[in-house]
């Protein structure tokens, strides 16, 4: 995102002081409104940033969820295979749903 503002001030005044005035206020202007844009700039790449991270993230665990019906075949009817494909499901499925509530923001109260 390219953030470009230009401003433009003529002034037509027979004091040169207060020109001199006026354009030292609008340098020290243009100077926050730089300060501004890169702020802005650096919280969009930190935004950019924390979005890949949880892209991520995402994208792990559907694929965990996506391999679960090769893990099942893959068990196939072993009562001790079974039982630790189950186990291990739901301490993943937990460990999830913990990492889900603990980064979810409460919903605002009215």
């Amino acid at each position: 995102m390219d953030i470009n503002a230009n401003i433009n001030v003529y002034i037509h005044d027979r004091h040169s002081e207060a020109r001199c005035e006026v354009m030292r206020r609008l340098e020290a202007l243009d100077a926050k409104i730089d300060l501004v844009q890169e702020t802005i700039m650096a919280a969009i790449d930190d935004l950019q940033a924390a979005v890949t991270a949880e892209d991520t993230v995402i994208d792990s665990a559907i694929t965990l969820i996506q391999g679960i019906p090769a893990l099942i075949a893959a068990a196939g009817v072993d009562p001790a295979k079974l039982a630790a494909l189950q186990a291990d499901i739901t301490g993943k499925s937990q460990a999830l749903a913990a990492a889900v509530a603990a980064n979810t923001p409460a919903a605002p109260t009215a």
